[in-house]
């Protein structure tokens, strides 16, 4: 009969500790957490200093009798929940739970689940730390006390189903201010003059740009001005006025934070931030590998350190030493920079064996987790990696009293790129390394393009996990469930992979705005961070943050109910009519996303899908081609007059038909069209010559 119990939060976890463990242990699961605030009431009494009224949440009674059984037969309980707040308190939860007051109870934690780790954690079992137990009872009672009076209001003055939180009414504030900078932009004419060159002779050629006159550099604002440099160096001619070579060289990144985590999977692998935590949860957990069983394959996932364990880092230069050789280690392990609010209490994410290649457990994972595991373990491998270098050439061309300027680059050492080189820098070197001072070259072309400055782009998934981690927004776990709280209130909603705002989402972030100053105040929130890490440090009792924040807030929710006026959002009217009264239907939101209403709801309850139109028509009936999802949620276009008509494609279409079937054109990629029709070969290039 086995000594110990182990606790831990899910399945997975359990079965994945329980290699490491002899008989002795009993490892189960909590499946997550076993007590909170009540759904249907705030929970939370404000009249007695804030406290907590917690409960079994609901469904976990059989579990926790289970578990009650279990802790009875054994001499001692071990608690390895999570390794942060979240986990601190869940294992604290636990104890009333179980009614293990009165037991052998002791806290054990692990960045990783390894063997070594799980084994060192028993050895280093402590007391439950209630300073990180208490840092996360503020912010929940705060998120709790801040939602559960704000969202009331938004129900009376709005409509019903609409919430309001700390860091979700922020990332809203900076989506609504950056949808205000892009209304207000006005873009501003600029012009270029490019010019193509080659030496005599030779069919090499290399490309320049205009630069200045007689030394001083010149901003291009109109036709004029270029028709004027152009006419002046007609027929003039060219020669190389200086020649300038250098090196440069690029440092590798460092391994992942749970935020840089989350923006390349967004950039690399189109990842949303809540798939990203969902796959990192499942490698971290441990997954079933060929002839190993399961295995963690990463170390914990919410982190906001770019720290490394010396072991890991020595693992690391081994390995880099047999597989690439002694000169593309780096130096020494000198740790990346931390940045302001970094908790660091945790590793980076990195994969807990760094001899377990990604290909060589290929067949093992799904083919999300094979791609996040490699992006991590490229990453982290290539942090341990010497820098990158290049040999950069400068060139001047003088043309009458203009200069234009080439450059380019060829790489001269690969470093780190040998494992995480993505083709983002673009090394066009061309001649430029053959050209000397005073040398003549020969004009193949020049023209001017004009341009105009574009206004800020809006934000992705990952460009908004960035700021909010820059401007000390939220931590590591909240980014993601932040950004799905915001799409399902239909607050935002994404095209391709911009954030934009709708107009409840401008309705609700104006009432925040007027009326909640504080709450939507980037520099207040993350100052409200500060306060949560103070307590977790010890230096303050939890209930100060809330007995500092609380009057003002009341005040403020007091003159919103007050001063604020119902706000009416109008339903959308569309020329689809209702077959069962004869109204126009109108679009609403559900769970699922849009869809189409009777307005004459109660007494007419007719709804059907909606589908947004493209500009293109069918090839088969003429129809309209729709935008449509299938059950998986992936994107297709479709006939409206589908199931009679069955025509649909991937790709989205245009309203051009291939010159040579008479299909549709469809959009291949951001800059190629292609004929729809799989038994046609027409491509079309961004400068229309068909390939």
């Amino acid at each position: 009969m086995a000594k110990y119990l182990v606790i831990v939060e899910s399945p997975a976890k359990a079965k994945t500790i329980k290699k490491f463990l002899g008989s002795s242990y009993k490892v189960e699961a909590s499946n997550g957490h076993v007590r909170d605030l009540p759904k249907s009431q705030m929970g939370v009494d404000i009249e007695s200093d804030f406290e907590p009224k917690y409960i079994t949440i609901r469904g976990k009674g059989e579990l926790l009798t289970k578990l009650r059984k279990d802790a009875k037969k054994v001499d001692k309980i071990y608690l390895a929940t999570d390794p942060d707040r979240e986990g601190e308190a869940i294992s604290w939860h636990l104890i009333t739970a179980l009614r293990l007051e009165d037991k052998n109870v002791a806290r054990i934690t692990f960045n990783e689940i390894t063997k070594t780790a799980v084994k060192n954690s028993i050895k280093q079992a402590r007391d439950i730390d209630m300073s990180r137990v208490d840092a996360q009872q503020a912010r929940r009672v705060l998120d709790r006390v801040v939602g559960y009076k704000i969202s009331p209001l938004l129900w009376k003055k709005v409509k019903k189903g609409l919430s309001a939180g700390r860091v979700q009414s922020v990332a809203l504030r900076l989506v609504c201010d950056r949808e205000e900078e892009i209304r207000n932009f006005i873009e501003e004419e600029y012009w270029t003059i490019e010019s193509e060159h080659s030496l005599k002779n030779k069919r090499q050629k290399f490309e320049a740009k205009f630069h200045s006159k007689n030394g001083k550099k010149i901003e291009l604002a109109s036709q004029s001005q270029v028709d004027e440099i152009l006419k002046d160096i007609e027929g003039e001619g060219w020669k190389v006025s200086k020649v300038k070579q250098g090196e440069r060289t690029k440092k590798s990144a460092p391994p992942f934070t749970t935020s840089t985590l989350q923006q390349e999977a967004s950039k690399y692998l189109n990842f949303t931030t809540s798939k990203s935590m969902r796959i990192a949860q499942q490698l971290y957990e441990g997954v079933d590998v060929k002839g190993k069983g399961s295995i963690g394959l990463i170390t914990y996932l919410r982190t906001d350190s770019t720290r490394i364990s010396k072991e890991a880092h020595e693992e690391a230069c081994t390995y880099i030493e047999n597989e690439f050789g002694k000169e593309y280690v780096k130096s020494d392990d000198n740790q990346y920079k931390n940045k302001k609010n970094m908790q660091d209490a945790h590793e980076a994410i990195r994969p807990t064996y760094v001899d377990l290649e990604p290909d060589s457990i290929k067949e093992s994972l799904s083919r999300d987790q094979y791609r996040l595991y490699k992006l991590i373990w490229n990453r982290f491998l290539a942090s341990r990696m010497q820098s990158a270098k290049y040999n950069t050439y400068s060139v001047k061309l003088a043309v009458k009293d203009y200069q234009f300027n080439a450059s380019g680059s060829s790489i001269a050492f690969h470093g780190f790129l040998k494992v995480y080189d993505h083709g983002e820098e673009q090394h066009k070197l061309g001649i430029l390394n053959k050209l000397e001072e005073g040398m003549q070259v020969n004009l193949i072309n020049i023209e001017g393009k004009q341009h105009f400055t574009q206004p800020p782009a809006r934000f992705t998934e990952a460009s908004l996990v960035k700021t909010l981690e820059e401007k000390g927004v939220g931590r590591p776990s909240t980014y993601a469930p932040t950004i799905t709280t915001l799409l399902s209130r239909y607050y935002v909603t994404k095209e391709s992979k911009a954030i934009c705002t709708t107009e409840l989402g401008e309705v609700v972030n104006d009432i925040m705005r007027n009326y909640f100053k504080d709450i939507v105040d980037v520099d207040f929130t993350a100052h409200l961070e500060d306060k949560l890490d103070e307590v977790e440090e010890g230096n303050i009792p939890w209930k100060e943050v809330l007995r500092d924040f609380y009057p003002s807030f009341d005040e403020c929710i007091n003159d919103a109910e007050e001063k604020l006026d119902k706000i009416e959002i109008q339903d959308e009217e569309t020329d689809v009519i209702c077959e069962n009264c004869g109204r126009n239907m109108v679009i609403k939101f559900g769970r699922h996303g849009k869809f189409l209403a009777c307005p004459g709801f109660p007494d007419c309850r007719n709804t059907k899908p909606y589908y947004e139109e493209t500009d293109a028509h069918c090839p088969k009936c003429n129809g309209k081609i729709l935008i449509k999802k299938t059950r998986k949620g992936r994107r297709y276009y479709g006939c409206e007059n589908n199931p009679e008509c069955e025509f649909m494609t991937w790709n989205k279409p245009t309203d051009q038909k291939c010159e040579k079937c008479g299909d549709i054109l469809v959009e291949k990629g951001a800059k190629t069209l292609k004929c729809n029709n799989k038994e046609c070969d027409v491509i079309i290039k961004n400068d229309g010559k068909d390939d």
